[in-house]
């Protein structure tokens, strides 16, 4: 009996693709899937690839989180405005944007563990660098370079979860792994707060050079190659960019690809403006944000697993994702309006319950945005995981700037950008994916990825 969310094939019957073309849902449906080890392997295989394709995709939020509870502090040690501090932030988000577009077709093209090896042992030393930076300058610097090696992480493990799975099985994948690497954002902030007790901001980058020793090492040694070399591309970069135009050509790919973009920036809007916020305005201690964080970072975990258990094969995954982008943008206008005291004065716990909500609906859109647009693509599923991160990442890399550009003793730029940001999230999806004119083969595909997770 097949594992749930895989299909067999006929290893006899070729597979071709032209390249530069858009790929449909008819496309997905005709298209084998890889071939899989034995079961009893593949089990084992299965859980060891679910653990270290969590870690991997923990990384964006330790290195971001970690160190979110320190930036006042690196104010004043490096004595830099609010805004020129969260250009570190702006940095290391367009490093992990633009390190996407390399990594992607390079995993493409030599297999996913070579350039994923590769990536962490360029962010271990980047964030080792960061650890003793003397100035912002330099800090900001190498927050770059320490974006664009762990953009590797990222990128290489949607395409192992690509490599792996199909349809609606993918979206459960998704969802899982938000339950993996949402324990970091829950932790994350914790340890930063907790560093800052017996140490200062330096010691935040210290640890994450250790974690990314600990992380290579697992990798190095239990990471399967999940690409076969008769599946691999031999063009270069000519060829790379051919195969992403083909898959911008496509509406449906690039309205996903929009959508969970700007759906990001208005969760970064608030990783990168609530120190200030909750600190600042409000002037809650390190320890005290770094729980709120992470009761946010728990309801961002049970909403996934809501998703993944319950809606995902049940409900439209267009269905589902609508709901995620209408609460949003709801709770990003409900942030606005307290912003501006259109509610009178209010305390921290209404601006708390505002920021939860927004946080915990992200859970419907991610993973549900990544799965529908990968099931446009069989074939490159590197590139099209490396313009999907690109756009999340360099949308969210222009909105961290605007969210300071008011000082650090007001709220309403924050609740502007996310309010912002989520109106131009439902407009891509209404305009781009338009879910109420879904061709019938497409439906199809959805089908055939609840019939085999029903196996």
């Amino acid at each position: 009996m097949p594992e749930r969310g895989r299909t067999t094939r006929d290893p006899d019957v070729p597979r071709t693709r032209i390249p530069g073309a858009a790929v449909t849902e008819e496309s997905v449906i005709a298209a084998s899937a890889p071939p899989v080890p034995p079961p009893v392997a593949r089990r084992s295989v299965g859980l060891l690839v679910t653990l270290i394709l969590g870690g991997l995709t923990a990384v964006p939020p330790l290195s971001m989180d970690m160190y979110l509870p320190a930036l006042p502090d690196v104010t004043d040690a490096l004595h830099a405005s609010a805004a020129t501090v969260q250009l570190t932030l702006t940095a290391c988000l367009a490093g992990m944007a633009l390190g996407q577009l390399v990594v992607g077709p390079m995993s493409d093209k030599w297999g996913r563990r070579r350039p994923l090896i590769t990536g962490l042992v360029v962010y271990i030393l980047a964030t080792a660098v960061c650890a003793i930076a003397p100035t912002i300058e330099l800090l900001i610097a190498f927050r770059l370079l320490q974006g664009l090696a762990g953009a590797a992480g990222i990128v290489i493990a949607r395409a192992v979860v690509r490599d792996l799975y199909d349809g609606v099985d993918m979206a459960r994948f998704f969802s899982t792994l938000m339950l993996i690497s949402g324990v970091a954002p829950i932790i994350a902030p914790l340890i930063g707060g907790q560093v800052l007790r017996i140490t200062d901001w330096r010691g935040v980058f210290y640890i994450l050079t250790v974690i990314g020793i600990g992380l290579t090492a697992v990798v190095w040694r239990l990471l399967p190659e999940t690409l076969p070399p008769a599946e691999r591309h031999d063009g270069g970069t000519v060829e790379a960019l051919r195969t992403m135009r083909g898959l911008l050509a496509d509406r449906v790919f690039t309205g996903y690809m929009l959508t969970g973009g700007f759906a990001f920036a208005a969760l970064f809007a608030y990783i990168s403006a609530s120190p200030f916020v909750v600190q600042e305005i409000y002037g809650a201690s390190p320890q005290t944000y770094s729980i709120l964080f992470g009761v946010n970072s728990v309801g961002l975990v049970i909403v996934g697993q809501i998703n993944g258990k319950i809606l995902v094969g049940r409900v439209s995954l267009d269905k589902v994702l609508a709901v995620g982008l209408a609460i949003i943008t709801v709770a990003s206008a409900a942030l606005l309006l307290m912003s501006v005291g259109a509610f009178g004065e209010v305390g921290l716990v209404p601006i708390a319950v505002g920021l939860f909500v927004l946080m915990s609906a992200m859970s419907l859109c991610m993973p549900n945005t990544n799965a529908l647009a990968l099931m446009r693509t069989r074939h490159s599923a590197g590139s099209a995981s490396a313009l999907l991160g690109t756009s999340s990442f360099l949308v969210g890399a222009v909105a961290t700037p605007l969210v300071g550009v008011a000082g650090e003793h007001t709220a309403v730029p924050m609740a502007v950008v996310q309010l912002a940001c989520s109106l131009v999230a439902v407009g891509c999806f209404m305009a781009l994916c338009r879910p109420w004119r879904k061709q019938p083969d497409a439906m199809a595909g959805e089908r055939a990825g609840s019939k085999g997770a029903g196996n």
